[in-house]
């Protein structure tokens, strides 16, 4: 009796090990499957500071031109996208230039962003001239456009959303996730927004200021953003060095680095990128101030 305990013992404990590598268990003359892995929404391999900091990540992208003429409640762009459909459905992410600007103004962070495994829609919006509200229902109507009609909707996990913009389109982020709760990231990017309490965002948010910004400044944007977000929230607030209103619109290796961490962490449930965002970053070079709450919650 000892020995046959013995061995049933033994047995679970073969399939508690192929279950927790993946492997499958024979138990008698079953064969039982292994558990999936814990989170089914990890792209691409770990990574490291080197792999978040590259132009270009794991996977590579393809593109896809969206007309106005075709589109409705905003005013087209393009669709990066990982080429491959190996590795199954994508978070997505919808992106707004800002005040009189064209996607073209922040294009770099399509390429960047897709090929660490997202579906990237930066796009134009219905006048340069629009307001943050405005720009917030395109956002949304984007994504809704991206994940119902386009043609790598196939390719999008339309539970895994996320929005980002810069300047007027920062405002119009805030906007959206606002409107949007069931968003997973929103990332505003040196945003100007009137509006400067958003206590009933319920969307993880990453604030992104310029120390030198003199058109949307910390002081009277960003910080007011960070700081009115609820206390309850996952939340951070990164303050660029050296930097301007319109450093957003260049190719940016600190906005890049924790953009896609964060993307990573919310909109993938990723914890191995928490690495990067907790402990909090440290003052730098390129870092003025980061804020947030850590270890984060959701």
């Amino acid at each position: 009796m000892a020995r046959a305990g013995l061995a049933v013992l033994l047995a679970a404990g073969g399939l508690v090990a192929a279950q927790a590598t993946g492997a499958q268990a024979v138990v008698g003359a079953q064969t039982v499957p292994a558990q999936a892995a814990a989170n089914p929404y990890e792209r691409g391999p770990a990574p490291t500071n080197a792999s978040i900091e590259a132009s270009r990540g794991p996977y590579a992208v393809s593109t896809a031109t969206v007309s106005a003429l075709s589109v409705s409640g905003f005013g087209g762009g393009t669709i990066y996208y990982p080429t491959s459909t190996a590795d199954g459905t994508f978070g997505a992410v919808a992106v707004s230039p800002g005040y009189t600007a064209y996607q073209s103004s922040i294009s770099w962070l399509g390429p960047r962003l897709a090929s660490q495994g997202f579906v990237v829609f930066t796009i134009d919006t219905l006048t340069t001239l629009d307001q943050p509200d405005s720009r917030g229902r395109q956002l949304l109507a984007a994504l809704d456009y991206l994940t119902r009609s386009s043609s790598v909707r196939t390719r999008i996990d339309s539970g895994r959303l996320g929005v980002m913009g810069h300047s007027m389109g920062g405002g119009g982020t805030l906007e959206a996730a606002k409107s949007r709760p069931s968003l997973q990231a929103a990332i505003p990017l040196t945003g100007w927004n009137l509006d400067t309490t958003w206590p009933e965002i319920k969307t993880p948010t990453l604030i992104v200021g310029a120390d030198g910004d003199t058109i949307a400044p910390v002081a009277t944007h960003s910080q007011p953003f960070y700081a009115s977000l609820p206390s309850t929230l996952d939340k951070a607030y990164l303050e660029l060095r050296g930097a301007t209103h319109f450093t957003p619109n260049s190719s940016n290796t600190t906005i890049a680095k924790y953009s896609i961490s964060w993307l990573k962490r919310f909109i993938d449930d990723d914890t191995r990128y928490e690495q990067f965002l907790c402990p909090l970053p440290q003052a730098s070079l390129t870092i003025a101030e980061y804020r947030g709450n850590c270890p984060h919650t959701s």
